[in-house]
């Protein structure tokens, strides 16, 4: 695990080339044009891997810039429904120049929930920027026994943690996932169910939310086995993905991982999975036609994710 510097000089034009290139190289590879046992030799094997029973410990790791507004649900939801029979970490990677998640994290912070840990971990926002990065030190630190990596629109309500808990007694995939999330329509970020003017837990309608099928271990949904978490970390063997940036990146990392694991995941069924779905992410700036053009893009994929749930739910011969 490389350290934490604070010199980072953003690359210069030749860099950002090259840097494009190594992109496209693991991407290809992660296609699986490339075999993933060149690159993932410390994975253990499924029968070196602890099949835990009992009372299971699992930590949840996510990450915010500039989205407090939506991890003040994530957050909060282990407060509405905390967790009854696991021991939960709660890890969240922040910069500290974001002041409004650095205020949430401070109020949620003196809440004490007896099965929850808080565990907040400031970083610079270059080293933040590489969503990998804080996976990956968060994996090879990890004692928990299922490392859950999220994003912080995702929310475990209704018992989730606890069902989950009882649904890894005795497992020893490397990667498993919900087979349901419950989606809202893509909201705005000034929509008013996302608007707060202090920090204080939150909760949203459950009526607004849909079921959907992923159909393998998307970013927010990748839990991983603890052993194989704390062998492989989260893409540690390729070192592109663990160097910083100078502006937020889009994830293609999620996908790596999952090639490093020789593995989609194995659906679980789980109540309470629930996810606030956003039209602009914050890797694209706050305005500008790149962001307009992602946001009709991202809309235009919801409408068609949305028919296909409806086609599912409506069965065979409708």
């Amino acid at each position: 695990m490389s350290p934490i510097r604070d010199d980072f000089v953003p690359p210069g034009r030749w860099q950002r080339g090259l840097d494009a290139l190594r992109l496209a190289f693991w991407r290809a590879a992660a296609s699986g044009l490339v075999p993933a046992r060149w690159f993932n030799r410390g994975l253990p094997p499924e029968e070196a891997r602890a099949a835990r029973r009992g009372e299971l410990s699992i930590e949840i790791v996510s990450h915010c810039w500039n989205y407090a507004h939506l991890l003040v649900y994530q957050l909060s939801s282990l407060a509405n429904f905390p967790p009854q029979r696991t021991d939960v970490t709660m890890t969240v990677y922040f910069a500290p120049e974001d002041e409004r998640t650095a205020e949430l994290l401070r109020f949620i912070g003196a809440i004490e929930l007896p099965r929850v840990r808080w565990n907040w971990q400031p970083l610079p926002p270059p080293y933040l920027f590489r969503r990998a990065i804080g996976r990956n030190r968060a994996a090879l630190a990890s004692s928990a026994d299922w490392v859950w990596f999220t994003d912080c629109d995702l929310m475990f309500r209704d018992g989730c943690l606890d069902a989950l808990a009882q649904q890894l007694q005795g497992r020893r995939d490397a990667l498993v996932y919900p087979r349901v999330e419950r989606c809202t329509d893509l909201l705005a970020d000034d929509d008013p169910r996302l608007r707060q003017d202090a920090p204080a837990l939150a909760d949203i309608d459950a009526a607004d939310f849909t079921p959907r099928e992923p159909g393998r271990a998307t970013g927010p949904l990748q839990i991983t086995h603890g052993d194989v978490a704390r062998a492989l970390g989260y893409c540690a063997p390729i070192a592109f993905y663990q160097q910083p940036a100078a502006a937020w990146c889009k994830a293609h990392e999620d996908r790596a991982h999952r090639w490093l694991l020789q593995t989609q995941g194995t659906p679980l069924d789980l109540p309470g999975v629930y996810r606030i779905r956003h039209v602009f992410k914050g890797r694209y700036g706050e305005g500008g036609w790149l962001a307009r053009l992602r946001g009709a893009l991202r809309r235009r994929e919801s409408r068609r994710l949305d028919a296909r749930a409806r086609e599912r739910a409506a069965g065979p011969g409708r």
